[in-house]
């Protein structure tokens, strides 16, 4: 081992030892329901009977976050699926989820909540709208932000797109943090 390594390992000791190399934990989300870059079950799916490609029961999907940025009065939690349509789907949008909320059940957000303020969609809904991928295609990936703000959880007004929230946003965000579930047709 080089002296300059030999240093940098020294050094590297003395200050776990000091504890100044334990950084605070990162702002996290996670789920109960599907991990991190992995399938989601089918119950996840979206059911709207008139598209064939929603084979599930659209039943939203378990979140909790932890390690919330200082200085946080709301969040926003949006999701997308990047691959839908070939220019993208917004699937739900949330926001002035008060801060003193700290995930949500499996199922809480596939209807109206006092927790949240629903935007609006791709599909012109204001709660969770699961997956409807095309059979055939390989799996979607849909991306759920959680975004921590300053902004009082009564400061929007219902109805928002995601673009529309995203300029709102503008200047307000405290951090964020996102999960990805995959998702294929089983047809």
């Amino acid at each position: 081992m080089s002296v300059i390594r030999q240093t940098l390992a020294i050094a590297a000791g003395i200050l776990l030892l000091a504890g100044t190399a334990y950084a605070a934990e990162p702002f996290s989300i996670t789920s109960t329901t599907f991990k991190d870059s992995a399938m989601m079950p089918k119950k996840v799916a979206g059911a709207t009977k008139t598209n064939p490609s929603c084979v599930g029961d659209n039943v939203s999907p378990q979140f909790s976050w932890s390690n919330v940025p200082a200085g946080t009065t709301s969040f926003a939690l949006v999701m997308t699926d990047p691959d839908g349509r070939g220019i993208g789907v917004d699937h739900w949008i949330a926001y002035g989820i008060p801060a003193s909320v700290t995930g949500f059940a499996e199922g809480e957000t596939s209807k109206p909540s006092d927790k949240y303020i629903g935007g609006i969609g791709t599909a012109k809904q204001s709660i969770y709208v699961g997956p409807c991928t095309p059979p055939g295609t390989t799996p979607h990936h849909y991306t759920f932000i959680l975004i921590a703000t300053d902004l009082d959880p009564k400061a929007l007004p219902a109805g928002l797109t995601k673009l529309e929230l995203f300029d709102k946003l503008n200047g307000h965000v405290k951090g964020s943090t996102g999960i990805i579930g995959l998702f294929k047709n089983p047809l």
